[in-house]
């Protein structure tokens, strides 16, 4: 298992799925994220359309806040939130901005099928399962982001014009919640099935959440550089 600074359960759900998840990281959207030839059209298209899926992530949390079992799993999935609608989303704002798009029209954007599928995806997993099941849904998203930040932080070219994004994910802020977020999914496995997770009945079930929400990552990626 490859040591992750996100904990024990991501690094073992990231290794097991190791192809979804470089197609993810790794994406040709991402490597133009890090050189600078990402076309523009394609950058604000995605914006938009993360702002909307952003909208729907942060309802994903509030639900695991109802289901959580522990105070402090309450804590960070609160924090969370915050982090979700009073920071991230505020790039996309910034940004659409510069590009003449309001708030008011991200948040009532048209959402592409990609968006529909990953969105309903993870709220179906926490509506039709429980705190796990929902975490595994959410867990791509989280530290893939995490991930992608660090990595292009030490490696993107500096005449990038997507650099406030990469710094984004890459922030010291960024990287606290979601350090966080894997310590509490760590504590939330052992809490619900013991301190061996992969060695239990519905690890696979956990396993496949997780590897089908990378697989819409990808999907989402590509939606962003068709610019459609």
């Amino acid at each position: 298992m490859s040591i992750q600074p996100y904990g024990k359960t991501f690094a073992h759900w990231r290794d097991g799925c190791p192809t979804p998840w470089h197609a993810y990281t790794h994406h040709a959207f991402v490597e133009g994220l890090a050189d600078g030839t990402l076309p523009r059209a394609s950058f604000v298209h995605y914006l938009i359309q993360d702002y909307v899926f952003l909208v729907h992530f942060a309802r994903a949390w509030s639900l695991a806040l109802v289901k959580a079992d522990t105070l402090d799993e309450m804590k960070t999935c609160a924090a969370t939130v915050e982090a979700l609608v009073n920071h991230e989303m505020a790039l996309h704002v910034k940004t659409c901005a510069a590009e003449g798009i309001d708030e008011a029209t991200l948040f009532t954007a048209t959402e592409a099928f990609e968006n529909l599928a990953y969105t309903r995806y993870v709220m179906d997993a926490g509506l039709q399962g429980d705190f796990l099941d929902l975490m595994a849904a959410l867990a791509p998203c989280c530290f893939g982001y995490g991930e992608i930040g660090l990595r292009l932080a030490a490696s993107a070219s500096p005449h990038t014009p997507y650099r406030d994004w990469i710094e984004t994910y890459a922030d010291s802020g960024y990287q606290t919640v979601m350090a966080g977020v894997g310590r509490m999914i760590d504590a939330a496995v052992t809490r619900r099935i013991g301190p061996s997770p992969t060695q239990a009945p519905r690890w696979p079930l956990l396993q496949q959440r997780f590897t089908t929400a990378t697989q819409l990552e990808v999907g989402f990626w590509d939606m962003g550089l068709r610019g459609t």
